[in-house]
């Protein structure tokens, strides 16, 4: 472990850092020992807090690095020193973790062997063919998302087809109305046609019954 904190070498910032870092470095030491004894869950979550002591400590390494810069001269020697003992201590435990999270036989317990006996194989197979339940099951959804997909694009251009359609009846409907329109102003024309056409027959035939009487009456007066 790292030398005791020697208070005369290096600043009262560098000193609290030390400091800081030895308490870190006691509870990832108390961490690293109780990991050998768990499985299961409670060894994930004794690692992860494990992880959570490491890293904490490298970050207190670099603080300490970059406040080495303001020490005076004289006493950077001893200080660094501590700092290389502090390193070469973290590197120890970051290995020391390292080697018990690859552990994947104390990590899951009696569930993970490399050569699994017929329970074990038994659980691996209706695992892989839960896997190979789930890929086909993706497959599907993915075919009926796509099938989905091509009817919402069929039933858009439907829409689409319909609006035209609906603006083309629209239209002619516009044409009929304004033909209607035409037509109804075509009547009238002809009606008033008819009825001047009326008026000039019965005006020629008064002309021709005044005519007729006229000569009558012409003759008449010639044989008395």
């Amino acid at each position: 472990m790292a030398n005791p904190l020697d208070t005369d070498a290096g600043s009262e910032l560098f000193s609290g850092y030390e400091a800081e870092l030895k308490l870190v470095q006691a509870d990832l030491s108390q961490k690293l020992d109780q990991i050998p004894d768990l499985t299961g869950e409670p060894r994930k979550a004794a690692i992860s807090q494990a992880e959570r002591a490491v890293e904490e400590a490298i970050e207190l390494l670099d603080q300490m690095r970059l406040e080495k810069q303001n020490i005076p001269s004289s006493t950077r020697t001893k200080v660094n020193q501590r700092l290389r003992n502090h390193d070469s201590d973290v590197d120890v435990a970051k290995r020391k973790l390292r080697a018990l999270a690859d552990d994947r036989s104390a990590l899951f317990g009696n569930r993970y062997s490399d050569n699994p006996n017929d329970v074990q194989l038994e659980q691996r197979q209706q695992l892989l063919s839960g896997t190979d339940r789930l890929d086909r099951s993706s497959q599907r959804l993915k075919a009926s998302q796509a099938l989905a997909n091509d009817t919402e694009a069929i039933g858009a251009s439907t829409l689409a087809d319909l609006h035209r359609q609906r603006e083309t009846i629209q239209h002619t409907s516009d044409v009929l109305l304004e033909s209607e329109g035409y037509v109804d102003r075509s009547v009238k024309t002809l009606r008033g046609m008819a009825r001047r056409m009326a008026t000039n027959r019965i005006i020629t035939i008064s002309i021709i019954t005044v005519l007729v009487l006229l000569i009558l009456a012409v003759i008449i007066s010639k044989f008395r």
